[in-house]
């Protein structure tokens, strides 16, 4: 078998080009709404504004300027945030990506890699989306320093914007003594912008749980029987119909998900619980999520649901609670959990600029000897067995120039 340096198609140039074409996949719409840009280093610096924007006063002509305050009303820092892993391809891979003389087993190979790099580079670019995501619907999150020990961020989304509704008033409220009021939520969101930002929410994004709550909410069809949009098109279009009503530009329906495991390092007995599950990586994992247990030897399809209670990511383990019919073993069976990226209890107005300005970029942090910027892709190659490890990795954090640009509703 060649060396792993003289197959051209796992050169770096190659694999950085290949890796390159599919990191702005369909699915990132806050990172291509967003954008990025390149800072100096890992200790990420910015200043943030609340607030109405101001005049310049008048002023006599033959005295002296007044003096105004610089761009910011609160400073903010953070660590960038460092995300990667890495792919082994073995060496029946090698071998077949070796031989362009043999024509369909290099079709194949070649067909294989460019799958397996685009997997890669989706899911490196989507952890930079999750933060976006995270941003915008809590305002804060928890990640990794250099060390792996759990640091947090908060960006400092005033309280004025961070609203929960009451009992009575929840979207999904429907008891008699309902004072659910849909449209008068949204007009005291755009209130808060109007009187914070000077201008209104364009843009609002949310998860098919909640387009659900609004469009059975028994008010707004009530509204849409009385204008151009009352002959069912609220079920045809729910979007542009529900966007039209209530004065939102841009209504995103954003469903996007994740999905993380753990192989079991702990046998998990049958029976009621609570049950102390041990795996191998429970980062991602988070009180409240749906636990699903798969056995190995059984149909992959064929679960058991869990509901988590307690996560200790440093020890490993999960507490979930539930019944088990069977028991899982360690080193075969694994768990995992699939989460929005959205809080899907959550209704979110945004203005993506404010005078002209972006509310939010991905701060990009320089990493590795090289200093690169982004998702970078390296590899090493493995003597015994034969074989390559592709790696993909980033390191950069979203930056929020424009803290009351957001409007959090908790609306269930």
């Amino acid at each position: 078998m060649k060396n792993v340096s003289e197959i051209p198609e796992l050169r770096l140039t190659r694999l950085t080009k290949l890796i390159k074409k599919f990191t702005k996949a369909p699915s990132l719409v806050l990172t291509k709404l967003f954008g990025s840009d390149k800072w100096d280093s890992d200790n990420i610096e910015w200043k943030s504004e609340t607030g109405n924007r101001g005049l310049t006063p008048f002023s006599g002509e033959n005295v002296e300027a007044p003096r105004v305050a610089p761009t910011g009303t609160a400073d903010h820092s953070a660590k960038a945030a460092f995300w990667k892993e890495k792919m082994y391809l073995g060496s029946k891979f090698l071998n077949n990506i070796a031989t362009p003389m043999d024509s369909t087993k290099y079709y194949q190979a070649s067909k294989f890699l460019a799958k397996q790099t685009m997997m890669l580079a989706h899911r490196c670019a989507r952890r930079g989306e999750w933060l976006f995501a995270k941003m915008l619907s809590t305002g804060s999150f928890s990640y990794k320093d250099p060390d792996a020990n759990t640091i947090a961020i908060d960006y400092g989304i005033p309280s004025a914007n961070k609203v929960t509704l009451g009992t009575t008033e929840k979207w999904d409220y429907t008891a008699s003594d309902s004072t659910t009021n849909i449209l008068g939520d949204i007009m005291d969101a755009q209130t808060v912008g109007s009187n914070s930002i000077s201008a209104s929410y364009t843009n609002a994004i949310f998860t098919s749980e909640v387009l659900k709550l609004m469009i059975m909410d028994t008010g707004i069809q009530n509204l849409l029987t009385k204008s151009a949009f009352g002959d069912g098109d609220l079920f045809a279009r729910p979007l542009s119909v529900l966007g039209s009503l209530l004065n939102i530009t841009n209504m995103t329906l954003y469903d996007e998900a994740y999905q993380v495991k753990s192989w079991l390092t702990g046998a998990v007995a049958a029976g009621a619980g609570p049950h102390t599950i041990s795996g191998d990586d429970f980062t991602d994992f988070e009180v409240g999520m749906t636990l699903q247990m798969v056995d190995i030897s059984l149909n992959i399809n064929n679960t058991e649901a869990l509901t988590i209670t307690a996560v200790d990511v440093v020890a490993g383990t999960a507490t979930a609670t539930g019944t088990l019919a069977r028991s899982y073993q360690s080193g075969r069976d694994f768990c995992y959990v699939t989460k929005k990226f959205l809080e899907t209890n959550k209704f979110v107005l945004y203005a993506p600029s404010v005078e002209g300005v972006p509310i939010s970029e991905l701060a990009l942090a320089p990493f590795a000897l090289s200093r690169t910027w982004g998702i970078m892709l390296d590899k090493n190659e493995e003597w015994d067995p034969d074989g390559v490890y592709i790696r993909a990795q980033n390191k950069a954090i979203p930056v929020l120039y424009f803290t009351d640009a957001i409007y959090q509703l908790t609306v269930s």
